[in-house]
């Protein structure tokens, strides 16, 4: 699996929550587009954004990297913040769903 990862620094926590809701926004619109297999944005107290985004192919993820500098057009003309964002082989994913395991049986006599 490959993954890539985006670091944003804002000046504030309200900032960084103005600028996830929008990323959010553009990024799920990119879920069927690009081929997104995992999609985790966090924002952090001190005005961190952090984006995980994780593809099965790499072709997958050429294309998402390829958009990405119109996913954060409209961010960087609406705030000042510092950006990081690197590229790799995801090593460990693990997520727990929240799902039920028991089943309601209707008997119909």
């Amino acid at each position: 699996m490959f993954s890539t990862q985006l670091q944003l620094k804002f000046t504030s926590i309200s900032e960084a929550k103005i600028a996830a809701q929008s990323l959010c926004e553009l990024l799920k619109s990119r879920i069927t587009t690009c081929n997104l297999q995992g999609l985790q944005v966090t924002v952090g107290k001190g005005g961190d954004l952090a984006i995980s985004v994780r593809f099965d192919e790499i072709e997958s993820m050429v294309k998402f990297e390829e958009d990405l500098p119109s996913i954060l057009e409209d961010i960087k003309n609406a705030f000042v913040f510092k950006s990081s964002r690197f590229s790799g082989v995801c090593v460990l994913s693990f997520e727990r769903e929240a799902m039920s395991a028991s089943m309601n049986i209707v008997n119909d006599v």
